[in-house]
């Protein structure tokens, strides 16, 4: 449409569709191709990031905690040319967990807020708004459901507990936690979804510490960005 409104011809608009569509694959084959991640996500205290690269930081941490949720920590892991900051929270009534997370890879930025409940059984149910198609497969064990990032919070635990209710998930269901569990079980998790993207066949250990994208996992990555394409 782009390339057709400026010129009138159909051959124009395709080839500049065509070359959007497969533009993703100019950073795919330089950035994602050299990128090397952990093996094992470490997560560890650290200090929030400062106003200028997360400005409302401090008014989403009241939005959270007016529904009930007490701030447990302030994590973050780093690797490569990538910086996370995650403000974990928890809510000891219904031992729901959630987590404010800053993802900054230098040239973009990005926050997303997620909400975990796990079952005596294995089985984890989160509500997200990623603003994006996520870049790893889940664990079989997770259900996700994905929010607009324009959603509120409000908005957010409603659609997470009709997530619980759709699931016929009851309250002997879900164990209680302490909040120092949190981060352990986060931690677990985050190491065996790398571990089951390296089965998968997405991703390739480089060495003892790292994994890098395999050929597979770059065209998942490029499926997932024609997915977003078509949400949109």
């Amino acid at each position: 449409l782009l390339g057709y409104l400026p010129s009138g011809n159909w051959a124009v608009g395709l080839a500049v569709a065509t070359l959007w569509i497969f533009l993703p694959w100019l950073e795919i084959l330089t950035k994602i191709r050299a990128l090397r991640m952990p093996l094992e996500r470490e997560l560890a205290h650290k200090n929030p990031p400062g106003r200028d690269l997360f400005p409302n930081l401090d008014d989403l941490t009241e939005e959270i905690e007016r529904q009930g949720f007490e701030l447990v920590n302030d994590l973050g892991c780093d690797w490569d040319a990538q910086h996370q900051f995650l403000r974990l929270f928890h809510r000891p009534s219904d031992q729901t967990q959630a987590a404010l997370c800053l993802v900054d890879q230098g040239n973009i930025a990005f926050y997303y807020i997620s909400l975990v409940t796990r079952l005596l059984d294995g089985r984890v149910f989160t509500t997200w708004n990623y603003p994006f198609s996520y870049s790893l497969k889940f664990l079989p064990q997770t259900h996700i459901q994905r929010l607009r990032s324009t959603a509120s919070f409000i908005a957010m635990c409603e659609a997470h507990q009709h997530l619980l209710s759709r699931n016929k998930i009851s309250v002997d269901a879900i164990p209680k936690l302490d909040p120092p569990q949190l981060q352990a079980l986060l931690q677990q998790d985050l190491t065996a979804q790398i571990t089951h993207n390296v089965r998968a066949g997405l991703l390739a250990q480089v060495d003892k510490q790292q994994v890098r994208y395999t050929w597979r996992g770059m065209f998942y990555l490029w499926f997932r960005f024609l997915w977003d394409f078509v949400r949109l």
